[in-house]
C-alpha cells in the first residue's frame, strides 16, 4: 500500500491522499469485501466531499441511494449490512475521510 498518514484509529489525517488502493486496504483491514454497493457509497462520499468540503450526512447520503436504487435499499439497516460498523466508522474511513466529530451521524 501506498504511505499516507493515518490517525491513531486509521483514518487518513490528509483526505486529498485518498486512492481507490487504499480504500482496498483499508476495507481489508475493516473484513468489508468491497461491491458496487459499496463503492457507489465510497464514490458519493468522495464526490460530496470534493464538492463541499465536507463529509454528507447519513440522511443526505440515504437520500442519494434512493434515487440511485430505490426505497429498500436507501435505509440505515441496509448501510449496517453494507458497513457493519456504521456509516461514521467504515464508509467515512473507507472513503478516506477524517474521523467525523459526531459519530452521532451512525445514530
Amino acid at each position: 500500500m501506498v504511505q499516507v498518514e493515518r490517525d491513531n484509529e486509521g483514518y487518513l489525517v490528509d483526505p486529498s491522499q485518498w486512492t481507490e488502493e487504499i480504500a482496498k486496504e483499508i476495507a481489508r483491514e475493516e473484513n468489508i469485501e468491497m461491491d458496487d454497493h459499496h463503492w457507489l457509497i465510497v464514490r458519493f462520499i468522495r464526490e460530496y466531499y470534493e464538492n463541499n468540503q465536507s463529509v454528507a450526512e447519513t440522511r443526505t447520503l440515504l437520500k442519494h441511494l434512493k434515487s440511485r436504487l430505490g426505497s429498500e435499499q436507501s435505509t440505515r439497516r441496509y448501510l449496517y449490512a453494507l458497513f457493519p460498523y456504521g456509516y461514521g466508522q467504515q464508509a467515512c474511513k473507507i472513503a478516506g475521510m477524517r474521523k467525523p466529530l459526531k459519530l452521532m451521524l451512525d445514530v
